[in-house]
């Protein structure tokens, strides 16, 4: 299962720069809107400090950790569902995300112009909150009497349609889908097919500069602005100069901002829990490896990411929790202190679990 997160935002809010830092990768990272003409993808390791003690414990060759993949997609400006700046093409991009990270501008730099000229957070996100949302009541309104004559034709449930005139409704006032899932009650699985942008959760990136990030009142504001979505507060051109950096010497940095986590590490696992996505472990000589699931998916369907096989032919899964493993110091200490597990398929996954997968094939039982 593969992470894809959008970056959108308005242009010159310093998307590339956070893209830059992200993937350590060169993108054009200019003072001039649409820097970015087709979008750029960038695949980033989750980082698992659990990953190098199961290596260790395990001899294991390689370290494979979670990934997130980031697209950074061009500036988006007023207008830009009717086609202005370089519009729909970026709105379609934005389609193929699983999450929207939208980056805010929330510092001031008379060296960078603002696209509107002066620096509103506020303003900011509801220009492209509207552009967003625009985009989704086009996608509505072509859909509605198509999916009415498919009702009349007894190809489509009349529920579907009544799904998407709940939709259409919260769109009519201007909020986001996704903001009403849970208050109105949405029903969203007939309308999955339609990739309606606004439904896709939301992360708030605030690119700010000292006088935000060490101001928790400021930091504060920001996130009512944005509630109940999830905020982080981050200064792209600081995480783009920790990246060039050892990581002892990157620790030192952060240190001396007033910081315990890069901005880029909060932004992947804040990425992870919006999405309600978790992480299994499986170790062996050749490879330590982090698996991602959605939390409370069963064991078969843990072993069914690695392959279809082994959930079709799911037989147990030998299983012990990477606390108890890290305790016990080796599997045959943990086996001895009786606390690895077999489970059947009922069990839900827990993060961190260390999973060895029991099932049988077309070619037999076998183990991962």
């Amino acid at each position: 299962m593969a992470l894809t997160i959008g970056i959108v935002g308005l242009p010159n809010v310093g998307k590339s720069t956070l893209f830059n830092a992200l993937t350590r990768q060169t993108v054009l990272a200019a003072n001039y809107p649409f820097a970015t003409i087709e979008p750029n993808v960038g695949v980033v390791n989750l980082p698992d400090e659990r990953l190098d003690k199961l290596a260790e414990i395990f001899g294991s060759q390689r370290i494979l950790p979670a990934t997130v993949s980031f697209v950074d997609i061009a500036g988006i400006v007023k207008g830009a569902s009717e086609g202005e700046g370089l519009g729909n093409q970026f709105l379609a991009n934005i389609r193929e995300a699983h999450a929207i990270a939208q980056v805010v501008r929330a510092f001031e730099d008379s060296d960078v112009v603002h696209v509107d000229g002066r620096v509103s957070p506020a303003s900011d996100m509801e220009t492209i909150n509207t552009e967003l949302v625009l985009a989704d009541m086009q996608t509505v309104e072509k859909a509605l009497p198509r999916w009415q004559k498919e009702v009349t034709g007894k190809k489509r449930e009349a529920s579907d349609v009544a799904a998407l005139q709940a939709v259409q409704t919260v769109l009519e006032r201007g909020d986001t889908i996704y903001s009403a899932i849970e208050t109105e009650k949405l029903e969203m699985e007939p309308l999955r097919e339609l990739g309606l942008l606004t439904a896709k959760p939301f992360i708030y990136v605030f690119n700010a500069d000292d006088s935000v990030l060490g101001d928790e009142a400021k930091q504060q504001e920001l996130r009512d602005l944005v509630a109940p979505a999830e905020a982080v507060f981050l200064d792209a051109k600081l995480e783009s100069d920790l990246v060039e950096l050892s990581e002892e010497e990157a620790r030192e940095m952060l240190e001396m901002n007033g910081q315990d986590e890069s901005g880029l590490d909060q932004l992947a696992r804040v990425g992870f829990s919006t999405l309600g996505l978790q992480t299994y472990l499986t170790a062996g000589p050749k490879e330590a490896r982090a698996w991602t699931i959605n939390q409370g998916d069963t064991a078969p369907q843990a072993a069914g990411v690695i392959h279809t096989d082994f959930q079709r032919g799911f037989i147990k899964a030998e299983i012990v929790s990477f606390e108890d493993l890290v305790d016990a110091g080796s599997m045959a200490e943990a086996k001895a202190k009786g606390k690895v597990r077999m489970e059947g398929k009922d069990y839900i996954m827990q993060d961190g679990d260390v999973v060895e997968f029991r099932h049988g094939g077309p070619s037999g039982s076998g183990k991962k």
